[in-house]
C-alpha cells in the first residue's frame, strides 16, 4: 500500500470513528432525554444497576445536554475538518473542497449520525439509555467544568429576557404529571377508564373540598330530641343510615349523634321500652368539620380520630350538609352500594344520544358516569353550572349551549333547577 493511499485511509478511518461518536453522542441524547424516570426508579429499586448509572444521568438533566452537546459538536467540527482537508488535498483547490466537504459531511451526518442512532435510541429508550450509562457517566464527568461555566452563561443571558430556568422551578406539580400520564395512556387505549378514574380520584383528594362531595343539610336525616321516644325510635328504625344527628328546637341545634348500634344496646337493656330510653345520655358527641376542609385532610382526620361521620358548618358555624368515609372513598373507587343503598339516580342516556340529568347531580359525577370534561371550577352541581353560565336562573324549556353541550331545561321547582337534558354538540369538521 503506497503513501499516497494511507494519507487518504487513515483520515477516512478517523472521520468515520468520528462519526460513530456522534452517533453514539445522538443516540444518548435521544434515549437519556426520552426514558421514563419512573420505570428506571423501579428497576433501581429491584437492584439494577445500569439503572442506577441512569439515574444518576438524568437528575440533572441540564449538565448531561450539556456534556453531550460538547462532545458531539467538537467531533462534528473535527470530522469536518478533517473531511474538508483531505478534500483539499485531492482536489487542490479549497472552494471546491469546503463545497464538497460541506454537502458530504452534512448528509453523512443527518444519516448517520443524528437520524439512525435517534430513530433506534426512540424506539428502545430504556435499553439504549442503560447501553450508554457506563461510558457517558465519565463523559460528563469529564466535561463538568465545562458545561458548569456554559450553564451559567446560558442561565445569564436568559435572565437579562426574564426567564427563570432554575431546576428548582417546576411547571407542573408531581399530580399534574401524574394525571397527564394516566390521561393520555387512557388516550392510547392503555389504561382503561375505571382504572384512570381510580387513579385520578386518588391523585385529587388534596383539590376537592368537603362542600363540593357533602350532603346537603336539605338532603339530611335527622332526629327531633323533642318528639316523642318512640316516634324517635321508629323514625330511626326506617332509616337506612346507621349515624343520625339529633337536635332540638331547630336543626341547627345538633346536640348528638345517634348510633344504630347504641339504639339496639339500649332497647335491649330496656327490655324494649321506649321510654325507658335516654337519648341525650346515648348520643355520641357530633364531629364538626369546616366546609373548607379538603378530602385529603378530612380523610387523615377520620383515622387520627376513629370516625366515620362528620358535620359540614360554614364560617359562622351554620350547618351546610354532613360528609362520611363512605363519600370521600366513593371519589375514589366510584359508588359504593349496600344492601340498604338505592341504585346512583339522576344520570339517564337516552337513545338520541342525550342524557337526562337531574340538575342536583354533582359534576364530577356527571364527568365520571359519561367520560365528558364539564368544568367543575365554579358549581358543584349540574344545575348550578348552568346558572353560573347563563348568569340567570332559567325558565322551563330554556336552552344554553356552552363548553361543548347543549342544556336544555326540563323542569324547575321554585329557583332550583330539578331535571335537565344534555346534548354533546357535534363539532363541524374542518
Amino acid at each position: 500500500m503506497s503513501e499516497q493511499d494511507l494519507s487518504i485511509l487513515i483520515p477516512v478511518g478517523v472521520i468515520i470513528f468520528l462519526l460513530l461518536i456522534s452517533a453514539f453522542f445522538s443516540g444518548s441524547e435521544t434515549a437519556l432525554t426520552a426514558v421514563s424516570k419512573a420505570r428506571m426508579h423501579k428497576l433501581a429499586s429491584d437492584g439494577d444497576k445500569r439503572a442506577r448509572r441512569v439515574n444518576f444521568l438524568i437528575r440533572d438533566r441540564e449538565r448531561l445536554i450539556g456534556a453531550i452537546l460538547l462532545g458531539n459538536n467538537l467531533v462534528n467540527i473535527l470530522a469536518t475538518s478533517l473531511a474538508t482537508s483531505l478534500l483539499i488535498s485531492i482536489f487542490g483547490e479549497a472552494g471546491i473542497a469546503n463545497v464538497i466537504a460541506t454537502i458530504t459531511m452534512t448528509v453523512l451526518v443527518l444519516v448517520f449520525a443524528e437520524v439512525t442512532p435517534k430513530t433506534a435510541a426512540i424506539a428502545r429508550p430504556a435499553a439504549f439509555a442503560m447501553f450508554v450509562a457506563p461510558l457517558m457517566r465519565w463523559v460528563v464527568l469529564l466535561f463538568a467544568p465545562i458545561t458548569r461555566v456554559v450553564q451559567l452563561f446560558a442561565r445569564g443571558v436568559l435572565h437579562l429576557f426574564g426567564l427563570d430556568v432554575s431546576k428548582d422551578r417546576a411547571v407542573l406539580s408531581a399530580n399534574e404529571e401524574l394525571r397527564g400520564a394516566i390521561d393520555l395512556h387512557h388516550s392510547e387505549g392503555r389504561v382503561d377508564k375505571e382504572a384512570r378514574d381510580l387513579i385520578r380520584g386518588a391523585l385529587e383528594l388534596d383539590e376537592l373540598r368537603v362542600e363540593e362531595i357533602m350532603i346537603h343539610r336539605k338532603s339530611i336525616e335527622m332526629l327531633d330530641l323533642d318528639r316523642k321516644n318512640d316516634e324517635i325510635i321508629r323514625q330511626a328504625l326506617k332509616s337506612a343510615h346507621t349515624r343520625l344527628p339529633l337536635y332540638r328546637e331547630n336543626p341547627d341545634n345538633i346536640v348528638g349523634i345517634l348510633h344504630a348500634k347504641d339504639l339496639l344496646r339500649a332497647l335491649w337493656s330496656a327490655n324494649g321500652n321506649a321510654h325507658a330510653i335516654n337519648f341525650t345520655a346515648m348520643a355520641r358527641k357530633p364531629y364538626f368539620v369546616p366546609e373548607t376542609t379538603t378530602l385529603q385532610e378530612q380523610l387523615a382526620a377520620f383515622k387520627l380520630k376513629q370516625e366515620h361521620f362528620a358535620l359540614v358548618v360554614d364560617e359562622y358555624g351554620a350547618i351546610m350538609g354532613l360528609v362520611t368515609m363512605e363519600d370521600i372513598l366513593e371519589e375514589i373507587v366510584g359508588e359504593i352500594e349496600d344492601e340498604y343503598d338505592s341504585p346512583v339516580q339522576g344520570v339517564r342516556p337516552q337513545a338520541d344520544g342525550s342524557t337526562n340529568v337531574d340538575g342536583n347531580v354533582t359534576i364530577r359525577d356527571l364527568n365520571r358516569a359519561m367520560d365528558w370534561g364539564l368544568p367543575d371550577d365554579e358549581a358543584v352541581t349540574v344545575a348550578g353550572l348552568v346558572i353560573h353560565e347563563g348568569q340567570c336562573i332559567p325558565e322551563v324549556g330554556q336552552t344554553f349551549s356552552f363548553h361543548g353541550f347543549r342544556f336544555n331545561i326540563l323542569r324547575r321547582r321554585r329557583n332550583q333547577i330539578i331535571a335537565l337534558k344534555i346534548t354533546p354538540i357535534t363539532q363541524p369538521s374542518v
